[in-house]
């Protein structure tokens, strides 16, 4: 309540109606005040900017029993969707839940709070490599770090575009999503800082470092444009984006997009996410240190899983049609290789 946000219509129904589900949405400026309370703090010598770091196993802790009670309390009052009880605890029972009359809506909630403490991880790390290497420190750490923050801000400010992605009209909330935002996603998407920020400047150059950063853009250019592609596409069906003006194939009832980004592969969306985490991994150097490549390999072992699932269900979902899609796109995810 005591910031303010807008009030968005998405995409996904209230289930069991036709009725769409609204949302509060108010990301940047939870970031932004979060981070001001931050610098703030370290400022008046309240608690130092590299607290986070100092505390971070401890803070872990924390987190997996928090991810943990999340859990148990949001699916185990919930009735059983008829698959075994394991499976209803890590996928969830229920699909889009809504508190406090629509005030908080759990998968958004989720993943804001991942990412505004994906955030003060980042900060705190980078704020312990300045404080233990000062003129000495990293550019790649620096480059790395930035290239996380960017990520977060761009998932913030489209957030509108996310709630026509796969985990809110596909998903549940249970294990996976709520452990996986209050734990995974801050903890583990920062384990190529947390890895490394007790290491010395890795020594790359300038040309290095701008071919790392590419890469990251590069990805995020695929990743935000099908999600952009995608989204006017479904608000806006007849709207040019970037000048590629949407070349569809129907059955007379359902429509389906071959052009553009979504005519490279079936899931491009998918090699930009690998290849953002790539960039970031590849910008801190130290390839004798296994851990940072966790980060990308992860996405791989996520997404690759995902798209056979995703296509799947859009196979159920369209039948002949998703057949017609996939003869005119035949990748699934990398162009001209998978």
């Amino acid at each position: 309540m005591l910031i303010h946000a807008r009030q968005v219509t998405g995409y996904v129904n209230k289930t069991g109606t036709n009725t769409k589900l609204k949302y509060r949405l108010n990301g940047l400026l939870v970031l932004f005040c979060t981070i001001g309370i931050w610098i703030g703090l370290g400022y008046l010598d309240i608690v130092p900017y590299e607290w986070l770091y100092t505390v971070r196993w401890y803070s872990l802790l924390g987190a997996f029993v928090l991810g943990m009670l999340f859990t148990f309390w949001i699916v185990l009052p919930q009735r059983s969707t008829g698959k075994s009880f394991l499976s209803d605890l890590y996928l969830g029972r229920l699909e889009n839940p809504q508190y406090k009359d629509r005030f908080i809506d759990a998968k958004m909630w989720l993943y804001l709070i991942g990412a505004v403490m994906l955030a003060l991880n980042t900060l705190s790390f980078v704020a312990y490599h300045y404080m233990t290497y000062d003129s000495e420190s990293s550019l790649g750490i620096f480059l790395s770090a930035g290239l996380l923050m960017y990520f977060i801000l761009d998932y913030l400010t489209f957030e509108k575009v996310h709630l026509y992605t796969y985990d809110i009209f596909a998903e549940r909330v249970g294990f996976k999503l709520g452990w996986g935002c209050l734990t995974f996603y801050p903890y583990f998407y920062s384990i190529p800082i947390w890895a490394t920020a007790h290491m010395p400047n890795a020594g790359y150059s300038t040309w290095q470092l701008v071919l790392f950063a590419l890469i990251f853009f590069l990805g995020w250019s695929l990743s935000r444009g099908a999600n952009m592609q995608k989204f006017y596409f479904k608000t806006q069906p007849e709207r040019t984006f970037l000048g590629i003006r949407p070349e569809t194939i129907t059955d007379g009832k359902r429509t389906l997009l071959v052009n553009g980004f979504w005519g490279l592969s079936r899931h491009i969306n998918y090699l930009g996410e690998i290849l953002m985490a790539t960039g970031i991994v590849l910008s801190i150097g130290h390839f004798s240190c296994v851990w940072p490549w966790l980060y990308p390999l992860y996405y791989v072992a996520l997404l690759f899983p995902r798209q056979i699932d995703d296509d799947k269900r859009c196979k159920l979902k369209y039948g002949q049609l998703w057949d017609s899609y996939t003869d005119r796109v035949k990748y699934k995810i990398i162009p001209f290789i998978y």
